[in-house]
């Protein structure tokens, strides 16, 4: 293999453990109901109701988890309680 391929893979391969860290979860789910967020169901950072690890989409409460996660030194997960902290933007 040449070495622009063996590149392309591991540009690909790390692509695909990145964004399955932003893929939902019931843990995520769990604490962020156990902090006393009332995040019923996935539509409530995400815009699907059951979104897909390879196709999803977020709205702004998930942008904003997003967004936590880089700011939190890149944690290795996304943690529900955080978003305590989230403020509703103003309309």
């Amino acid at each position: 293999m040449s070495r622009t391929r063996h590149v392309g893979l591991l540009v690909v391969g790390a692509l695909a453990l990145s964004s399955a860290s932003v893929y939902a979860t019931m843990p995520i789910q769990k604490k962020a109901k156990d902090a006393g967020i009332a995040a019923a169901t996935c539509q409530y950072c995400h815009g699907e109701p059951l979104p897909k690890k390879t196709a999803f989409t977020l709205n702004v409460r998930g942008k904003w988890l997003l967004a936590e996660k880089e700011r939190r030194n890149k944690a290795a997960e996304i943690d529900g309680a955080w978003l305590k902290d989230y403020k509703e933007p103003a309309k």
